[in-house]
This record gives structure tokens, C-alpha cells and sequence, in this order.
């Protein structure tokens, strides 16, 4: 809970310096657990936007837009927090972690609901989401550092990789291909390449901790 943040994904450095800007700016009337609710309706916005899009490609539009929405009610509310010096470390780390595992399981279940993606695509990339999430809690344990995302990509940068997929397949460019009697999509690919990826990566980082661990407690023979 108090572990120092380590951040190294693309875009962390600009976004902490505009969500920063932001924070600054915003009325006394809004506090940390407004943006939190915020992200928490944006999510559900975002799945209802997915399951809604067999009857119009504007409904991608929207999911887009509320997942500009949810970026900015997710990771405001520990920014401003921090900007205030008003934080609650138990209780932030607590809601935080248990608002990202829902939204994750509510945007994923919305597109595996959606003409876009297979449900069991969106279960497997919720899966593979939750499953880094909770290595990065352990990570936290046991070495005292809260790293957020795995090598140069975060969550901020696979929000805007889901936005360009909305587009696309909002703009008709969602190829589909029947394999074994089974129907997939453009984003059916992306999800399956990310879930591969996000396991990848869990996989190379356990080697690298387990290591690490056994260095501080060699095995006795």
C-alpha cells in the first residue's frame, strides 16, 4: 500500500504529467471517490455500449468515448488524491484493485457479448488480465514495489490500441474468418494476441521473481 510506484510503460510519463494538470484544475466539490465512480459507470457504459453494437456501428463510437471516460475517472482518483495530500493508502488500494478487477470483467464480458468478439475471447482476456493483476499484488509482497504494467505497455496504452479497433471495425474493417465452423473476428485476433501476450509476459517476469527470490532464499539442500 505504501510501496513507491514504479511506472515504466510508454506513456507514463506524459500521462502523469496531464493527469496532473487536470487534477490541479478540478472543483473543491469533486473528490477521489467521484472519479472512481466515474471509471465505475464508464465501465459499465462501455459494456452496455459493446453488446449494443450488432444494431448500429455508432454504438463503437460510444464505447470509444467512454473509454476516454473511464481512463480519466480510473486514473484521477489516486492523482487526485496525491495533487490534494489527501491520501488514504489502506482504503485507496483496496477500492482501487477491486474497481479495476470489475471493470475488467464487465468490459470484456461486453465484448465477448458483442457481434464483434467470441465470449470466450473476452473470458480469456479477462482471465489473462486478472491473472498479471494479481502477480503484480504479489510483486508487491514480497519485493515492496508497485509496478504498474508489464514492459512499455500499460493499461492507459491498450485503451487507445482498443480504440483503434473500434474504429475500425466500426468503419467496416472488421474481417471475419469461419474457421471450424466457427465465426471470428478482427478483434477476436487482437484479443487473442493480447491474452497470448499478457501470459508471455507473466510468464518471463514469475522466471525473473522466482529467481530473484531464490538469490534471497537459497534453497537448502
Amino acid at each position: 500500500m505504501d510501496a513507491p510506484r514504479e511506472k515504466t510503460f510508454l506513456l507514463a510519463g506524459v500521462e502523469s504529467r496531464v493527469l496532473t494538470w487536470i487534477a490541479r484544475r478540478l472543483p473543491r466539490t469533486l473528490h477521489p471517490d467521484h472519479m472512481t465512480a466515474l471509471g465505475v459507470l464508464a465501465a459499465i457504459g462501455i459494456a452496455a455500449a459493446y453488446a449494443l453494437s450488432d444494431q448500429s456501428p455508432l454504438w463503437l463510437w460510444a464505447a470509444s468515448a467512454l473509454l476516454v471516460v473511464h481512463w480519466l475517472g480510473d486514473s484521477l482518483d489516486g492523482t487526485l488524491a496525491r495533487v490534494r495530500g489527501i491520501e488514504r493508502p489502506r482504503y485507496g488500494y483496496y477500492l482501487d484493485h477491486l474497481v479495476d478487477a470489475l471493470a475488467t470483467a464487465l468490459i470484456g464480458i461486453g465484448l465477448g457479448l458483442s457481434p464483434h468478439m467470441l465470449l470466450a475471447t473476452g473470458l480469456l482476456i479477462v482471465i489473462a488480465y486478472l491473472v498479471l493483476s494479481i502477480n503484480t499484488y504479489l510483486e508487491t509482497s514480497v519485493f515492496g514495489t508497485f509496478s504498474l504494467g508489464y514492459g512499455r505497455f500499460g493499461p492507459t496504452e491498450a485503451r487507445i490500441a482498443l480504440i483503434a479497433v473500434n474504429a475500425a471495425m466500426a468503419l467496416g474493417l472488421g474481417l471475419g474468418v469461419d474457421l471450424l465452423g466457427i465465426h471470428a473476428t478482427l478483434l477476436d485476433a487482437v484479443g487473442l494476441a493480447a491474452a497470448g501476450g499478457m501470459l508471455a509476459a507473466l510468464l518471463v517476469r514469475a522466471a525473473r521473481n522466482l529467481r530473484r527470490l531464490a538469490e534471497f532464499e537459497p534453497a537448502v539442500r
